[in-house]
């Protein structure tokens, strides 16, 4: 499998190792504060499925999201889904020096989460700021929009939690906020995942020179119980 068709493992499996739980090569998972997704290698055995209930125990749920269809075993309930496009820019499009742009630290973290609740744009726990550079707008002393970071593979960085209070939307915030991250990263291709149904959000990647790649699953997978 190409590594884009996996990027959890790859990226918990490579650049992002130091932020895993789990056993190398059969399965791994963020620690729960830094993310909620696992993973599992691309052929999963019997073994990494074995391990994967040991890592999330026995009530527990294992968020997964590659591109491929799943042969889960008896004993696994899928409590949850959702489809999703994975974009690439492999052209990336100069960025816009802004004098609106910050850069976000820990003692932004309260900001950043109350944004997060009130715009819904992902999964975001309170250390994910750790996982690469978020960059924000502020307006008035507030904090207005945002846009950062996620999963490192060895050649692509993932653009995350791109989100933009309601009431200044349509001020080309997340546009400005994209470009900055992307410029951030360089030399690395820049990815993202958007759900398939938020087309406003597509239509305005791809205008920044992303290219729908593929479209994939995001599922939550309960624990088998002992028996």
């Amino acid at each position: 499998m190409n590594a884009l068709d996996n990027p959890v493992w790859y990226a918990l499996s490579g650049p992002q190792r130091s932020f895993a739980e789990g056993t190398d090569g059969a399965a791994l998972r963020y620690d729960p504060d830094v993310s909620i997704f696992a993973a599992l290698p691309d052929r999963p055995t019997t073994e990494s499925w074995a391990a994967l209930g040991s890592l999330v125990g026995p009530a527990g749920v294992a968020s997964l999201a590659r591109m491929d269809s799943l042969d889960v075993p008896p004993g696994w309930e899928k409590t949850w889904a959702g489809v999703g496009v994975q974009m690439v820019a492999e052209d990336a499009a100069a960025a816009e020096s802004s004098e609106q742009v910050v850069v976000l630290d820990l003692g932004d973290l309260p900001a950043m989460l109350d944004l997060v609740a009130r715009t819904e744009p992902g999964p975001f726990a309170k250390r994910t700021i750790e996982l690469g550079t978020f960059l924000g707008i502020r307006a008035d002393g507030a904090l207005v929009a945002m846009a950062g970071q996620r999963m490192r593979l060895d050649c692509y960085v993932e653009i995350s939690a791109v989100c933009t209070d309601p009431e200044h939307r349509g001020r080309g915030y997340a546009a400005t906020l994209v470009r900055a991250v992307m410029a951030d990263m360089a030399p690395a291709v820049p990815i993202l995942h958007a759900r398939k149904d938020n087309t406003n959000a597509i239509r305005l990647y791809e205008r920044l020179g992303f290219s729908v790649r593929r479209e994939f699953e995001v599922a939550g997978y309960r624990a088998a119980r002992a028996r």
